[in-house]
């Protein structure tokens, strides 16, 4: 049960961001060096006013006033100085420990396959970037030093409580002890109210995320105002929960700060009939006044800060599990360089199910052979598995039987850097980033002149369009390149494909967004980029499934048959059926009217 775990276990999980405090060790210790020094010169504030009372009032002396008030001084001037260099150090820390954290999450969520996103919303991943890494900051940053600061006045504060006066600091200890009871029942569940908090306002941003990123399905369907109140429900319940959460640690606050009050106002009530009675000097009094107030002040301050660490250990267990997750696409321990010469791709009876389907195949003893600069089609009714060919070659997933090889390695031995670098991929959908013409052709090639970029540009025919552009290749294309149509992001996909230069390209209906003017020029240029070189195409377009070497028709994950055109209309059931339907009437068996025409799908 939740309640009955320890205060210990409860903060247990930031003890996992020992890993990012430990590089900044010496500054640790020159922010605790500041620590203990301000927190001494506090404590010697109470001393300095009890000498001031007894022996520079009582005596009447002006001399030991003015040196006493001089010390007053003194010992502020110590306390701000190592107060201002204790903020900067533990604020500094807190920044850069965040900034690490940051790094290392986004790091590891880069590195993890597709898998993991069918699960894991983008909105929720940004949502512990950004809440749950600031919670944790504002405790490395700011609440860690306070707590220290405090639990180090609290001790010092009874230990000067008891020196001065041992009766009266009895009573105090025996008050702490109902305080620190409220903190530890109220405080268990404030941290289950702020993990569900901020559960909640990550479900809000994933529902963001999502819905931005589909504003015109969102827009030409007339959703706005049902996603705005669906968006709107997820932030009233984000805020009813906090709101749960706020009035938890008001109700502990306002619990500590009555209990520590009353037993001040009773104590203090006992030391004003103790100089009375001529137990104790109007200084020691004073000393002890002011010893009972930064004891009372400091366990308040802890207890402040211990709802913020509870906080941050509910973030930080969020961190934790996001870090702790495990891409199952992982790299041999010693890896194999890819030759660049070798037997083309096989692939050897493969078996694949999407882990989101493991009851559906998506391919069956898959077994195919594509030679070294061989130009294969790969056509099928949807859900075929053509789509699937592409994610196990570039090792977005692994197969859970079979193997891929690569001139004669399996792709399991080489790294997934050296295999994704020798693929050239161009999608159905393009992705174009919020940058520059110039920075979208040369994502893969970053080192690329600009002459290599505008030769890939003009084999992508995409330099016309680009010359009309307003700043030509420095032009900002906008979130997702918003600023151009869907026939021009996909020459720019085109040209980077091309810029990259490698010896395998993947084709997935990369002329589907298209006009037939455009279409002709840019499959002239995909001719060109794969001469010479293994090129997988998934067909669409009549055009392509002609040129290719050899046509390879799929059906339920399995090859069904393979061949030129003309052959797979006399021999392939399946194939005819599929360019019948692409022409809307059936095709001669020798495929001359299939060869007239330009326009259609075979299939996806």
């Amino acid at each position: 049960m939740p309640d009955a775990v320890s205060p210990s276990r409860r903060v247990a999980p930031l003890f996992a961001l020992l890993p990012f405090l430990r590089p900044y060790a010496g500054r640790w210790a020159l922010a605790f060096l500041a620590l203990l020094t301000s927190a001494g010169a506090t404590l010697a504030l109470p001393v300095a006013f009890k000498y001031l009372i007894d022996r520079g009032f009582a005596s009447g002396d002006r001399t030991h006033i003015d040196r006493y008030f001089a010390a007053l001084f003194v010992v502020s001037l110590i306390l701000a100085g190592a107060t201002a260099l204790r903020f900067y150090w533990v604020s500094w820390l807190g920044e850069r420990v965040t900034a690490d954290l940051r790094r290392a999450v986004y790091d590891h969520v880069m590195r993890m396959s597709p898998q993991f996103f069918e699960t894991t919303q983008t909105g929720e991943v940004l949502s512990r970037l950004t809440t749950d890494t600031t919670l944790i900051q504002t405790v490395v940053g700011t609440s860690l030093s306070l707590g220290l600061r405090n639990i180090l006045l609290t001790t010092g504060g009874v230990a000067m409580l008891v020196a001065t006066s041992p009766v009266l600091s009895g009573y105090i200890i025996a008050t702490l002890v109902v305080v620190v009871a409220p903190i530890v029942i109220f405080g268990r569940r404030v941290r289950r109210l702020s993990r569900a908090s901020q559960d909640k306002v990550a479900n809000a941003s994933a529902l963001a995320g999502e819905v931005l990123n589909a504003m015109p399905t969102v827009q030409s369907y007339s959703q706005e105002t049902f996603e705005a109140r669906r968006f709107g429900g997820a932030v009233e319940t984000a805020f009813d929960t906090a709101l749960t959460r706020i009035r938890a640690r008001a109700a502990l606050t306002a619990v500590v700060i009555v209990f520590v009050f009353a037993a001040i106002v009773f104590v203090l009530w006992l030391g004003a009939q103790a100089v009375l009675a001529g137990h104790m000097t109007a200084g020691q009094l004073s000393q002890f006044i002011l010893y009972a107030v930064f004891t009372a002040g400091a366990v308040g301050a802890v207890a402040e800060v211990w709802g913020d660490l509870q906080r941050a250990a509910g973030a930080t267990e969020r961190l934790l599990q996001l870090l702790a997750s495990r891409s199952p696409v992982v790299e041999a321990a010693a890896t194999v360089p890819l030759p660049d010469r070798g037997e083309g791709i096989r692939f050897d009876n493969v078996g694949f199910s999407y882990p989101s389907r493991p009851c559906v195949a998506a391919l069956s003893g898959f077994s195919l052979d594509v030679r070294p600069g061989e130009h294969v089609a790969l056509v099928g009714p949807s859900g075929a598995g053509k789509t699937t060919l592409f994610q196990l070659l570039l090792r977005f997933y692994d197969p859970q039987s079979g193997s891929i090889a690569i001139n004669g390695v399996p792709t399991r031995q080489v790294s997934l850097a050296a295999l994704r670098q020798a693929i050239g991929v161009v999608l159905q959908e393009s992705v174009i980033f919020s940058g520059s013409v110039l920075d979208n052709i040369r994502y893969g090639t970053p080192d690329a002149t600009l002459a290599q970029v505008q030769r890939a540009a003009e084999m992508a025919a995409a330099a016309g369009f680009i010359a009309e552009l307003p700043q030509g290749y420095d032009t900002f294309l906008g979130e997702r390149g918003v600023r151009l149509s869907g026939g021009q992001r996909q020459r720019i996909a085109i040209a980077r494909a091309i810029l990259k230069n490698p010896p395998i390209l993947l084709l997935d209906e990369a002329t589907s967004a298209l006009d037939a003017a455009s279409e002709r020029l840019v499959q002239t240029a995909l001719d060109n980029a794969t001469h010479n070189r293994t090129t997988l195409v998934i067909a669409h377009r009549l055009a392509t499934v002609q040129q290719a070497d050899r046509i390879v028709v799929l059906e339920h994950g399995r090859i069904v048959a393979q061949g030129r055109h003309a052959e797979l209309l006399d021999h392939s059931p399946l194939y005819a059926q599929l360019a019948a339907l692409q022409f809307g009437e059936p095709l001669a068996k020798t495929g001359e009217r299939g060869a007239a025409a330009m326009a259609g799908d075979i299939g996806t």
